[in-house]
């Protein structure tokens, strides 16, 4: 089955030409930065440093409330609201709404959710799920400081555009910032339009934060920190997990996988080749990119008399990613059929591609001979480096001649892979090429030594699918027994099923053939493989492909539990809820916490009562404290009662529909009562109305003792009055700061 003595030719050219130009190569010493050094860029190390030092500061300021140096900045902060709050006339507020309402929670939420939108339909994927990393660790990080902090509003000016929650940082200010930072980052190209787009961003969150400020919102400081948090958190994530330089933000056409190789990088590119290889380069250009999504191919000229021609592929930590998931979705598909190991690094998977060059070229296959690789920067770029085949043409291409001298060479090369126990694992049209009437094997970037048999049979599957495309079923199986035992060409034949005979939608006909050779059969019109069948003595068995495994049952079973969590929980992905409520992450509000309380009494500017607990019984836990403009709520579980037992709010009126007058027990107040008895379980309402404002306590519970659950939970509420906590700040801050103007 062997090819005759007088068949047998020389495979490839030697490694190194006598006629290339070759330069000392030099090692790079320790400590001394790489060809293509990583970099966050100076802006960004500054906006890092600025955010860590601003959020210390606030920690270290603020984290004892309303005392010390936070009295002295909280007046100094306060004296340029009042400023600016003293510039706007009457015919200024609405226009400043309209700029404030920029950074409204709607349309943080459109930006948000339109942002998610765009990134998926352009489907760059690791942007959206940097973004959503930008999302979740903002949330997180401006929660913990507002809690920490606990800072009300500006005192002594009214405020008169929306708000919720503690003041500082700007949480609005903060999510505006990061998701214009986002979009610059994300849609936008590098360059002159990124650099314009970051001058208009800084304007308007300029504006914004004026109007904000000037409308009694915000303070200097508050602004400060948000935009410090919004704008470190996208900038230091994105340069460091999606740098431009591995995944530009272009709209041309091209496959994403194919980076640029001008500027900076094609100088290293250069500067590696001399220094690790030897060669002097004169010009670099891509090549054959349309073949190509896994790595960015790449024409090296070479000094020399006359210049040699050499072919680079270059790697990045884009393609390695980009290796995992095609090799997650393949174990999800079909488990352990191949046993596929994604890879740890880049250099992992060039050592990889390196290794199989030498295994093909020793074995004397025609493929390229390898020149090396070359570290442009560690651990996520390198370039490897492999002779050139100038003349030869793809066998996709129709005017490629295929004579039996091709299919011989084509059938050959899978007789030898087999021989010495390889399997290239990846045959089709783009990498077979035909020069001078010989055929040529390149790409073997996913070559395994020691394959499974199905791996092997798989080659010569597509190897006989390949050369039908230029020739004839008939001629490439008469050919193929030349070198292939029947048994071998059935088994290469062979289709492959799910459980019960059923042909998987993704492999047409049921044979594991490439996308490209897929394509490329489907535009010819013709289905060579029935042809095949034909000329078999009997029919090709058929193969299940399912092979199921511990790690494949786990990876499908946390895909499902994700699923289902998510269609649980729909209002954690999908409602804005927790960001109008706007909690305080605070468990207390008693009548001696006074932070939450001063931010009660500016929710209800009017309000002579501020409502807060006298004591809170063991059997009594408080849920969340949440407030904004117009109203506060308090809410409370109990044990038997359930979750949200009781909802005290203090607005300035209240519905009084269908409740009685009865005694009161607080002084300044009128009480109202309402019960209702056609609620399956017992609910009632206690309303006290008092000058400027109404404070309701809902109590809603299951059970005969409901009512007196409730009588117990209505005694431990009192109320503080305005005036006292206006005393309370003047004491505080020594006369320098008043609740209201």
């Amino acid at each position: 089955m062997d090819l005759p003595a007088d068949r047998s030719r020389p495979t490839s050219a030697l490694p190194v030409h006598p006629e290339a130009v070759r330069s000392r190569r030099r090692r790079r010493p320790t400590g001394a930065a790489p060809p293509l050094p990583y970099r966050l860029q100076t802006s960004g190390i500054r906006w890092l440093v600025a955010a860590v030092v601003l959020v210390g500061l606030t920690l270290a300021i603020f984290a004892r409330g309303l005392r010390g140096p936070a009295v002295a900045v909280t007046v100094v902060d306060d004296a340029v609201v009042q400023w600016l709050a003293s510039l706007v006339g009457p015919g200024l507020v609405a226009p400043l709404r309209g700029l404030a309402s920029i950074a409204s929670w709607w349309v943080l939420w459109t930006l948000s959710y339109g942002l998610l939108l765009v990134l998926l339909v352009l489907r760059r994927w690791r942007h959206l799920i940097i973004w959503w990393v930008v999302v979740q660790l903002g949330s997180f990080l401006t929660f913990v400081l507002a809690a920490i902090g606990r800072r009300p509003r500006p005192f002594g000016v009214e405020l008169q555009t929306s708000w919720g929650g503690w003041a500082m940082p700007s949480v609005q200010v903060a999510y505006l910032t990061a998701g214009l930072m986002t979009v610059l980052y994300t849609l936008v190209p590098e360059g002159r339009w990124r650099n314009l787009g970051k001058w208009v961003v800084a304007g308007l969150i300029t504006l914004v934060a004026l109007a904000r400020m000037a409308l009694g919102v915000d303070a200097p400081t508050d602004v400060m920190v948000g935009v410090g948090i919004g704008v470190t958190l996208p900038l230091w994530l994105f340069r460091r997990f999606a740098p431009n330089e591995a995944y530009p933000v272009t709209y041309r056409r091209g496959r994403s996988a194919h980076l640029d190789v001008g500027g900076a990088r094609g100088q290293a590119i250069r500067r590696a080749l001399e220094d690790q290889l030897g060669l002097v380069v004169e010009e670099v250009k891509p090549f054959g990119l349309a073949g190509s999504a896994g790595s960015t191919p790449l024409r090296i000229k070479v000094k020399g008399d006359p210049p040699r021609q050499l072919f680079g592929k270059l790697y990045a930590q884009s393609h390695l990613r980009s290796d995992r998931w095609y090799k997650l979705g393949r174990e999800l598909l079909y488990g352990r059929l191949e046993d596929e190991k994604p890879f740890h690094s880049v250099r992992r998977l060039v050592q990889q591609e390196d290794y199989a060059l030498h295994k093909l070229h020793a074995a004397g296959l025609p493929s390229p001979a390898p020149f090396g690789f070359v570290e442009l920067t560690p651990e996520r770029e390198y370039l490897l480096v492999t002779e050139f085949f100038d003349g030869a043409t793809e066998l996709g291409e129709a005017e490629v001649e295929v004579d039996q001298g091709v299919i011989d060479d084509g059938l050959g090369i899978i007789r030898k892979l087999w021989d010495v126990g390889l399997a290239h694992r990846d045959i089709k049209p783009a990498n077979l090429l035909v020069r001078d009437g010989r055929m040529l094997l390149i790409d073997v970037a996913f070559a395994e030594a020691r394959p499974s048999p199905w791996r092997q049979a798989v080659d010569l599957q597509n190897m006989m699918m390949c050369l039908a495309l230029r020739s004839s079923p008939e001629q490439v199986y008469q050919r193929a027994l030349r070198q292939f035992t029947v048994e071998e060409i059935t088994e290469a034949l062979a289709r492959f099923t799910l459980p019960g005979g059923v042909r998987p939608p993704w492999f047409a006909l049921g044979l594991a053939l490439p996308s490209e050779l897929r394509r490329m059969l489907r535009a010819q019109g013709r289905d060579a493989y029935p042809e095949f069948v034909k000329l078999l003595p009997s029919p090709p068995p058929q193969i299940p492909i399912q092979r199921w495994s511990a790690r494949r049952v786990g990876l499908w079973a946390a895909i499902l539990a994700l699923v289902v969590l998510a269609a649980l929980n729909p209002r954690h992905l999908f409602d804005n809820e927790v960001a109008v409520a706007t909690p305080l992450g605070v468990k207390d509000v008693g009548c001696g916490d006074l932070e939450p309380l001063w931010l009660m009494a500016q929710s209800v500017p009017s309000a002579s009562l501020i409502p807060c607990l006298q004591l809170v019984p063991v059997d009594w836990t408080v849920a969340e404290v949440a407030v904004n403009n117009g109203r506060s709520v308090i809410t409370l579980d109990h044990d038997r009662g359930g979750s949200a037992a009781m909802v005290v709010r203090l607005a300035a009126a209240c519905d009084l529909t269908g409740a009685t007058e009865v005694t009161s027990e607080q002084p300044g107040a009128r009480r109202y009562l309402r019960v209702d008895p056609t609620s399956t379980e017992f609910s009632a309402t206690r309303a006290y109305t008092f000058p400027g404002g109404c404070v309701t306590q809902r109590f809603r519970a299951a059970g005969p003792s409901a009512l007196r659950l409730s009588d117990t939970a209505s005694t431990e509420f009192g109320f503080i009055s305005r005036e006292e906590l206006r005393q309370a700040l003047s004491q505080r801050s020594h006369g320098r700061l008043e609740l209201d103007p």
